[in-house]
């Protein structure tokens, strides 16, 4: 708003500094056509009644040649009136011609100015030299005075524009600022809500339709986190609904004498129990109950790679420097272990090094399983889906691993990528800002 005032401001200044400069070169070509046809139309009544023209001060002529050197600056604009003008009065003038010259300190004008006044005609001002051919091809001259530069005209508009803009803008800006302040906050506050998080209120300031606007925002930030809560309450009842029959079967299955029979329903009550899991971790992520605090990522990842080893798994860890960072561990370390999980289930062994820059920390999990195709490497995070040439039955899972593993690293601020190996394989990195 500041800026589009400001130019239309300006624009306005524009428009009226043109039509000044206008009229004042106008009123400067008046104040000098009307004192030279007075003195040329009473120079010309003298010459007829007899009398020379010629006055003491210089100011009128009567000389047998133009006293204006050929090839000097003319002022077109003056001649072109003045020959109107004296048409206009019946006399039919030769050539006219002009030029502006400086001033001399020996100039007549001066005898009755003050030294400071003097300086200032000399700096700014001169004489404008104005000759008209008689028909008798002899020349009326007379000297006018004339100000050569309107620098000072500029300084005025300028100091003009400037006082306008402090007078529009400043209250403008002063009123935008209060405006932009609450607004600022309420993005900011929009921003980093967190439902389940400990939340200040946004503090209502600022004009009417601004206090409306947070307050809305406001009310709508517990609506939020009430709906949440409810689902959260919802998810843990139909948890634990769930789990109560699946503990039931599991006890039951004992009962059952074919031991093949057993570990297989044993191993899809399992399976069902850890897709349970899996779609309650992925609901409730939005709203983490374990608080941010600072670990080492490198142990953190050693950690996990140490509970896979623990189960006969082949899995390589290339061990880093220590790197603290802020954030759930207990999470990143879901995160990880569903990377891992993923390769050994498709590859059976993984290989898993953590690296750092400036700015970020790298998990790289590599694998030399089939891969996935290209055109369905950004689908994998997809909750629900599985790649059927890579992801089969004998695999097990039902597609959440990866997508759980994406929601958890960016809740954290980073992303996950995923990239073909070349001769085979997959690499999975978790990117972490540092």
């Amino acid at each position: 708003m500041a800026l589009l005032i400001a130019v239309a401001l300006f624009v306005a200044q524009a428009i009226n500094f043109a039509v000044f400069l206008y009229d004042r070169r106008q009123a400067r070509i008046e104040q000098a056509t009307s004192p030279a046809l007075t003195r040329i139309i009473d120079a010309e009544e003298r010459i007829a009644a007899g009398r020379l023209p010629n006055d003491h001060n210089r100011r009128l002529r009567l000389l047998p040649a133009s006293p204006i050197p050929p090839g000097g600056p003319r002022k077109p604009e003056i001649e072109t009136a003045l020959r109107t003008a004296l048409v206009e009065l019946g006399v039919k003038p030769g050539r006219i011609e002009t030029q502006v010259i400086p001033l001399t300190r020996d100039n007549p004008r001066f005898r009755f100015m003050s030294p400071e006044r003097v300086e200032r005609f000399m700096r700014d001002g001169g004489e404008l030299v104005i000759a008209v051919e008689r028909p008798d091809h002899r020349w009326l001259a007379l000297n006018l005075p004339w100000v050569r530069s309107d620098w000072w005209i500029v300084g005025r508009l300028i100091a003009q524009t400037l006082i306008l803009y402090a007078v529009v803008l400043v209250p403008l800006l002063w009123a935008g600022r209060r405006i932009s302040q609450p607004l600022r906050r309420l993005a900011h506050a929009a921003r980093t809500f967190r439902p389940g998080e400990v939340d200040v209120p946004v503090i209502e300031h600022g004009p009417q339709d601004v206090r409306d606007v947070i307050a809305a925002f406001n009310a709508l930030r517990l609506r939020v986190t009430a709906m949440l809560d409810e689902k959260d309450r919802m998810l843990g009842a139909i948890g634990h609904d769930l789990r109560t029959p699946l503990a039931a079967l599991r006890v039951r299955i004992e009962s059952v004498e074919d031991d093949e029979d057993r570990n297989k329903m044993a191993d899809t009550i399992a399976e069902m129990n850890s897709t349970l899991d899996d779609i309650l971790s992925l609901a409730r992520l939005g709203r983490p109950s374990e608080p941010p605090t600072e670990v080492d990522l490198a142990a953190l990842v050693d950690a996990v790679v140490e509970d896979f080893r623990d189960l006969d798994a082949e899995v390589a860890f290339e061990a880093g420097e220590r790197l603290k960072m802020r954030l759930r561990p207990g999470l990143m370390r879901r995160a990880v272990r569903n990377l891992i999980e993923n390769a050994l289930k498709y590859a059976g062994a993984a290989e898993v090094s953590v690296t750092a820059d400036a700015r970020t920390v790298t998990i790289a999990v590599c694998d030399r399983g089939p891969g996935i195709p290209v055109d369905r490497l950004g689908d994998v995070f997809e909750a629900f889906t599985r790649i059927e040439t890579s992801r089969n039955k004998e695999t097990g899972g039902i597609g959440l691993g990866l997508a759980l593993a994406r929601t958890i690293v960016r809740d954290a601020g980073g992303d996950i990528t995923l990239e073909n190996r070349e001769g085979g394989g997959l690499v999975a990195r978790i990117v972490l800002v540092r």
